[in-house]
């Protein structure tokens, strides 16, 4: 029983930051690209790489698909969902190996930065491949920089989180430390 019960509490906190991480997307969506068409902050990446943190890749991965798959519906950009869905891809298999290979070496925000900016950077080459305009890799100095912007903050609301909230509280919800 005490699996059951571990189980249902691991898929509770996951469906959470899913719900978190969608409504985040949905409110940012709300508000004009920073700077460039289709540049966001990515706070709905808060809660992704929480679950990395607090749980692994995989979990990880469930929440960006998810999100990436729900939030296309809702904002409805359905053809947006191939770059966002790739670039989540991307930048969580950038965090799963920096905080599985060099984490604690590099900070949070390192790690962070490092994600969003790869995401930027896929977003574009996928954007440019499919839609056949190399034109738009012109953008790809504003994504870096937007990335290191976008990463940095994620990264710091992240480490506030972590450092700030309770230890009980995380093993209540996951029942280890994190």
């Amino acid at each position: 029983m005490k699996n059951g019960k571990s189980a249902a509490k691991k898929i509770a906190v996951l469906a959470i930051f899913t719900a978190l991480s969608l409504v985040t997307f949905i409110i940012e969506n709300q508000f004009p690209p920073l700077f460039i068409p289709g540049a966001k902050m990515g706070l709905a990446n808060i809660f992704s790489f929480a679950a990395l943190i607090m749980y692994s890749p995989v979990e990880a991965f469930i929440v960006v698909a998810v999100r990436t798959g729900l939030g296309a519906v809702y904002a409805g950009n359905v053809s947006a969902l191939l770059y966002s869905f790739t670039g989540g891809v991307v930048s969580m298999t950038a965090s799963s190996v920096l905080m599985y290979a060099v984490y604690p070496r590099i900070s949070l925000i390192s790690v962070s930065v490092i994600a969003a900016v790869a995401h930027n950077v896929t977003q574009n080459l996928v954007f440019a491949g499919i839609s056949g305009t190399p034109l738009t890799l012109g953008y790809m100095p504003y994504l870096v920089l937007i990335g290191i912007v976008s990463g940095a903050v994620v990264g710091a609301v992240i480490m506030l989180i972590f450092k700030k909230v309770p230890q009980s509280v995380f093993e209540k919800a996951i029942g280890k430390k994190v």
